[in-house]
């Protein structure tokens, strides 16, 4: 009798492994939340008597070593927890990229879909439902801890504790108010850096990007200020009531030094100023060059405090220090420019090569300096290409609208056959979910319809080469002048063939607000540049890998502090203060501290990164050297020669099909998205402030309920 032996099939094998992927990121998911819940309550319970007199004091006595000291237990209440979240991020995201988890997050983001239902808040902006809860939940935290501060604060007040440090009971009062407003400033400091770490691994994980999350900055930005320049106020005025005006010189040996406070108050206050809208706006580059002066602020901000106060914020800023170092070593060797298109509206597009190995989705952006034009200036662009329809290329879209901007276009508008440019990048979310929509609706205003060329080409490859559904796409343009409508020339790179627009279902209503006719405009142009031997190919920072890496990176960067600190407390500062925190210098224990840090990250970082460089090397040396000859051969479907393309200033006529142009009219936003009869309807807004309040105000109305809104903002 003879036996049969079934072996399991690829897809039974492909669904088990990709089952145990799903439980383990849940699982991550799940400590991530417990995490950070834990932390949460640690910050609530911070200001109270329970745990200042009785956890806290315990905790010391059990964590203080000769390695540490007192600065033990403040690394392992508020600096671990978030780096351990930062750790379990990466984790959770390399395994969703690697396998791909797209369904499973369209099917969270379904159910949250009601959450994220915009609001239109003045002084916040644009802002969703989950966005509001938390942002109160957190001014709720800071008053909570006010209060209680406060009130613990002010029941030690008597009239024989004033008189004995002969002050009045105002005074005293003043005093603990003065303090206390600097402790709940440290709490919008420790979060401060977590929405500017743009290689973030905590961000993802709460479904947010770097660029989505800038607005938190500001805000925790605004509220930071106002605090801490409240509490250096309250402190010259107890000061000067009290007759202590010597202590704004003060610079304390083993205490609080009030010099530092004040020369990290100077710097903060600059950009403070430098920050609102109508100063930003005029002078960027004044915003710009001053944000710098972050590195004075934080430095005396540590010095002022202590450095095992200073672990308190110190997670957000490691993690900051973590990615802008990733960054600085990114930026040093420039990237391959191969060929530019230039508009007759002021605009450019940049194709720059890059490896095989580096992917990015749509919506990313990345950032570029152009050393001809500013050296310290880098300025943030979204990707226009989609490295799934080509592989090989990464392309920006830049309008001349600022000083920067327009040097740009004039210099490669007078043909120009090399230019240096270093990229920062490219860094968007971690996945998309758009084949959820029945129907995407793209609302653009002018050169907001840049990141929606991303979204298209990527929808193009996935109809045309995955065969998969793709949803309607609806794409409204508003253009101030008909020159502005060359901008739908790029939303096919230069060489896709023309039948690829044909595999999706894409309808273009452009509007040009300002002309009541057509006029005849120039010829796009397109270049070929002449890249140096020394220019690469953009490739991942970090090779394919890169969020293991980057868990690496902190895991050894923050586990070297740790060796190197407690070598340098046991073998020299613990023989000298024997863990009194009486007899060695605040100041000289932070800088030490702050070395350590610098020199950790450093090192690990560059090794990483060299490591991965290497890796890389070869496929980037397997990439054909892409330098335009003086007679280039045609590209698919472009017919140029002579280093020069004239391509029609309306777009190609497989594309044109799709077009509409209405001239001396804007869009009726309402009654479009109203007419609308999908059952899920993404709708998708990047430009002007007034035009994003529109859409918002109309997909929050409650008249529709199919209607899913989303804002692409880029304004810095």
């Amino acid at each position: 009798m003879e036996s049969t032996v079934t072996k399991p099939s690829s897809s039974s094998c492909s669904s088990s492994s990709h089952g145990g992927v799903n439980s383990v990121r849940e699982m991550a998911a799940a400590a991530t939340i417990t995490v950070f819940l834990g932390t949460l309550f640690i910050w609530i319970m911070t200001p109270t008597n329970t745990y200042r007199q009785k956890w806290l004091p315990k905790i010391r006595a059990d964590t203080n070593s000769t390695f540490f000291g007192s600065q033990g237990a403040t690394i392992l209440i508020y600096t671990f927890p978030m780096l351990f979240i930062a750790l379990l991020g990466c984790v959770y995201l390399h395994l969703g990229k690697k396998y791909n988890s797209s369904r499973m997050e369209s099917v969270r983001k379904v159910r949250m879909a009601r959450l994220k239902r915009p609001m239109i808040v003045k002084g916040l902006g644009i802002v969703s439902l989950t966005e509001l809860v938390f942002f109160t939940m957190f001014i709720a935290l800071l008053v909570w801890s006010f209060g209680t501060y406060l009130r613990i604060g002010f029941a030690k007040i008597t009239p024989e504790s004033v008189a004995e440090q002969h002050e009045k009971i105002w005074e005293a009062k003043l005093e603990i108010s003065a303090l206390r407003l600097g402790s709940v400033g440290n709490i919008c400091l420790a979060f401060l850096f977590f929405p500017v770490t743009r290689g973030s691994s905590v961000l993802p994980l709460f479904g947010l990007t770097s660029e989505a999350s800038v607005k938190y900055h500001i805000w925790l930005g605004h509220i930071l200020m106002t605090l801490f320049t409240a509490h250096g106020a309250f402190y010259v005025i107890y000061w000067v009531a009290t007759n202590q005006p010597s202590e704004m010189l003060k610079w304390a040996k083993t205490d609080i030094s009030n010099v530092a406070g004040e020369l990290s108050l100077l710097p903060g206050l600059v950009m403070w100023v430098t920050t609102f809208p109508s100063i930003r706006k005029k002078m960027f580059e004044l915003f710009f060059y001053t944000h710098y002066l972050y590195t004075l602020f934080v430095f005396f901000f540590i010095l002022h405090v202590g450095i095992s106060y200073s672990c308190i914020m110190l997670p957000g800023f490691f993690l900051f220090l973590v990615d802008r170092f990733l960054r600085f070593l990114q930026s040093r060797r420039a990237v391959r420019l191969v060929s530019v298109r230039v508009l007759p509206c002021e605009t450019v597009e940049l194709n720059f090569s890059k490896t095989q190995g580096l992917s990015y989705t749509p919506t990313s952006l990345v950032f570029l300096n152009i050393p001809s034009i500013s050296k310290l200036q880098w300025h943030p662009f979204t990707v226009s290409s989609s490295s799934s329809m080509e592989p090989e290329r990464l392309s920006v879209i830049i309008k001349g609208e600022g000083s920067w901007s327009k040097k740009l276009y004039q210099t490669l508008s007078s043909s120009t056959d090399h230019l240096e440019v270093a990229i920062e990048g490219p860094y968007g979310p971690a996945s998309t979910d758009f084949l959820r929509h029945d129907k995407l609706v793209l609302v653009s205003g002018g050169s907001g319809i840049t990141p929606f060329i991303s979204i298209i080409r990527e929808l193009i490859f996935m109809s045309q080469t995955l065969k998969s559904q793709t949803p309607k796409v609806l794409l409204i343009s508003a253009f101030k002048s008909s020159s502005d409508l060359t901008f739908l020339d790029l939303l096919l790179p230069i060489s896709t063939s023309l039948s690829d627009i044909s595999s999706i279902n894409l309808q273009i209503e452009a509007y040009v607000t300002r002309e009541k006719e057509s006029k005849s405009q120039k010829p796009l142009q397109a270049l070929w540049l002449k890249p140096k031997a020394t220019e690469a190919a953009l490739s991942p920072i970090l090779g394919p890998n890169s969020w293991l890496w980057l868990g690496t990176i902190i895991a050894s960067s923050f586990t070297l502090f740790l060796l190197l600190l407690g070598i340098l407390t046991r073998f020299y500062i613990y023989p000298i203060d024997h863990n009194t925190d009486d007899v060695y210098s605040y100041s000289a224990r932070a800088i030490l501290n702050m070395l350590l840090i610098c020199f950790s990250i450093a090192f690990t970082s560059t090794v990483a990164f060299y490591w991965n460089k290497k890796q890389l090397g070869r496929e980037a040396n397997q990439i054909e050297t892409l330098e335009g000859p003086t007679t280039p051969a045609a590209s698919p479907g472009t017919g140029f020669c002579h280093g020069e393309i004239e391509l029609e200033s309306l777009p190609l006529q497989s594309l044109a099909e799709s077009i509409h142009v209405h001239y001396g009219e804007r869009p009726d936003l309402k009654r479009i998205l109203f007419e609308l009869k999908e059952e899920s309807i993404g709708v998708l807004v990047c430009g002007p402030r007034k035009l994003r309040h529109e859409v918002a105000s109309i997909c929050s109305s409650g008249l529709v309920d199919n209607l899913h809104f989303e804002s692409i903002s880029f304004n810095w």
